[in-house]
């Protein structure tokens, strides 16, 4: 399959392009296609000739979004719907990804694909917006909701959340992550890997696909530091001050995944394979 993948120097790009060995992927650069552009993604599309198109880019700066809804719903929404609408112009198969903070928390065990969101923040609420404008616009398209990816980008910005648990604790500072505060984080790895056979499944829709078992960030971390031989522990901290408000238990179950008998690992797991790399 040609594929044209869009944010593939980011976490999950990097991973796909790693992962994704049968055909041929184009990954233009941020400079060559803007999806806020409906020229460059118009031209973009004509000259990849893709059957799929992957969509990694997202503004998930998420009090930064609290501050620029609009900049937000621009990039979130409106470029995606514009991207499914685009790619069905096309004829091309259509993946975007959204996020675990579309639901606020309030049911405290992970989430499945038919609970109802309720979005805290105007991140999430963008992120939930694209989901429904792009199965709206192509119905050819998996929306995939994830939580707390990581993974080594080919582009990275900044480092991850175990490497600065890690660099820390290795320069002797005391460690001090929020209590209680659960999710589902995610290895890139996993999650490019289990994405295959759900495209190779051609059923189309909403899908949750993250590590196995809910996990506190705190029990995350420690855990990383206990793979690396590092033999303090975190401290638990009280809450953290944020501009957008954050749901504390946003842990999703692969629910939908499963039926199609794709699990990803579990948590640790996740941490294993990505302290391998």
């Amino acid at each position: 399959m040609k594929t044209l993948l869009i944010g593939g120097y980011g976490q999950l790009g990097t991973a796909i392009r790693r992962c994704w060995s049968d055909g041929e992927i184009i990954a233009p650069a941020r400079s060559d296609l803007d999806i806020e552009n409906h020229e460059s993604i118009d031209s973009a599309l004509r000259a990849a000739n893709a059957e799929l198109v992957v969509n990694c880019a997202s503004f998930h700066d998420v009090d930064r979004c609290e501050r620029e809804p609009e900049r937000a719903f621009a990039a979130n929404a409106y470029a995606v719907f514009d991207l499914a609408r685009m790619c069905s112009r096309y004829n091309a198969a259509f993946v975007t990804f959204s996020t675990d903070y579309v639901f606020d928390g309030a049911l405290r065990r992970p989430y499945r694909e038919e609970d109802a969101p309720n979005p805290l923040c105007a991140y999430a609420a963008s992120k939930l917006a694209g989901e429904a404008l792009a199965l709206s616009a192509n119905a050819r398209t998996y929306v995939v909701r994830t939580c707390g990816l990581y993974g080594r980008a080919e582009r990275a910005s900044k480092a991850s959340f175990i490497d600065r648990i890690l660099e820390s604790a290795r320069r002797g500072e005391e460690i001090v992550i929020e209590d209680g505060i659960v999710a589902s984080p995610t290895f890139v790895g996993h999650l490019a890997a289990a994405l295959q056979p759900l495209l190779a499944s051609g059923q189309y829709g909403l899908y949750h696909a993250v590590n196995r078992e809910p996990v506190s960030w705190l029990e995350f971390a420690a855990e990383a530091m206990r793979q690396s031989g590092i033999p303090a522990a975190p401290r638990p901290g009280p809450p953290r001050a944020h501009i957008a408000p954050r749901p504390s238990y946003s842990a999703l179950e692969s629910a939908r995944l499963s039926t199609l008998g794709v699990t990803l690992p579990e948590w640790r797991e996740g941490i294993r394979a990505y302290l391998a790399l």
